[in-house]
C-alpha cells in the first residue's frame, strides 16, 4: 500500500480518533506525573540542568470485568532513543552503567489525594525493577522487566470500571551535569507500556494485557519530545515479545505520531 494514495478523510479521522478516542478497557495506561485519567501528561521536557530530584512514570489497569484473588503483576516496558545508541543517561541496573541506580520501580508512588486506586492496597512485596536488557529491540533500545506481588493471606479484588496503579518508575536526575555526569539526557525518548500480566493463584486465570486503555496513545509516554511511530506489539508474556517502534524527534504533529503509526502497523 503507499500511504500517500489514502485518501486525506481517512487521515483526518485517524487522526481525530487519537485525540478524542473514548475509553475503551480493559487496557493498560502509562502517564508522568499521574494516573491517566487524574491528569497525567504524554511528554516530559526537562531541562537537564540539576542532578537533584526526579521525575514519575505511573503504570495502571483499566478492567471490563472483575478479577477475583490477584496474587501480582509482572511488567514489561520497552525504551528507544532518537538516536542510533542508547544514552548513557538510560542506561541503569547493569554492571557498568552510567545510572546504575537511577531508574526503579515502586509498587505504588505517592500520587495527590482523589488519584487512582492501588491494586494492592499498600500490602504489595517485593517489587523490584528485575532486569534492564539493552538493545532488546534493536539499537538504542532497552527492556525493563518489573514484578510486585501481594501474600496469600491478602490476595485482591479489581473492579471494572476502576483505574488500578500497578507500579510506578522513578527516573533520577542524578549525573546529569557535572563531574560525572552522564550524557544524553537531551535525547528525546520513547517509552512503551508494553505488556501486563495479572497473577492469581490459578494460572489459568491470569490475564494478559498489552493494549492502550483509552487508544493506543495511552500506553505510551514520550521524554524531551519524542515521537512514537511504527508500532508492533505482539506478546505471549511478559518476557516473550514481538515489539517493535521508531523513535523520532518530534514535529508540530508529534501528538498523533504514535497512533497514525499505530494505524499504518494495521496495514503490515
Amino acid at each position: 500500500m503507499r500511504w500517500p494514495s489514502i485518501p486525506a478523510a481517512l487521515l483526518t479521522v485517524a487522526l481525530a480518533t487519537s485525540t478524542l478516542a473514548a475509553p475503551t478497557p480493559p487496557g493498560i495506561n502509562i502517564r508522568w506525573d499521574n494516573c491517566f485519567s487524574a491528569g497525567g501528561v504524554m511528554n516530559k521536557a526537562f531541562a537537564c540542568d540539576t542532578n537533584a530530584g526526579s521525575e514519575l512514570a505511573v503504570l495502571s489497569l483499566q478492567l471490563d470485568t472483575g478479577m477475583a484473588d490477584v496474587s501480582g503483576v509482572e511488567i514489561r516496558i520497552a525504551f528507544k532513543s532518537a538516536a542510533s545508541e542508547l544514552p548513557a543517561w538510560w542506561e541503569f541496573l547493569n554492571t557498568g552503567s552510567c545510572r546504575i541506580s537511577s531508574l526503579r520501580f515502586v509498587d505504588f508512588p505517592t500520587l495527590p489525594d482523589g488519584s487512582c486506586a492501588d491494586w494492592g492496597q499498600g500490602l504489595e512485596v517485593g517489587g523490584a525493577l528485575a532486569s534492564y536488557s539493552l538493545g532488546e529491540i534493536g539499537s538504542g533500545s532497552a527492556a525493563g522487566h518489573m514484578i510486585s506481588c501481594v501474600l496469600p493471606s491478602n490476595l485482591a479484588r479489581l473492579d471494572p470500571g476502576t483505574e488500578y496503579v500497578v507500579g510506578g518508575l522513578t527516573l533520577s536526575h542524578a549525573k546529569t551535569v557535572g563531574a560525572g555526569a552522564c550524557g544524553g539526557c537531551d535525547v528525546p525518548m520513547c517509552i512503551l507500556f508494553s505488556v501486563l500480566k495479572v497473577t492469581t493463584p490459578v494460572y489459568t486465570n491470569d490475564r494478559l494485557f498489552t493494549q492502550g486503555a483509552n487508544g493506543a496513545d495511552s500506553q505510551i509516554i514520550h521524554w524531551q519530545n519524542g515521537g512514537l511511530v511504527n508500532l508492533v506489539n505482539q506478546c505471549s508474556s511478559p518476557f516473550t515479545c514481538d515489539t517493535q517502534f521508531d523513535c523520532l524527534v518530534a514535529t508540530s504533529t508529534a501528538a498523533r505520531h504514535s497512533t497514525w503509526g499505530a494505524v499504518k502497523a494495521l496495514y503490515r
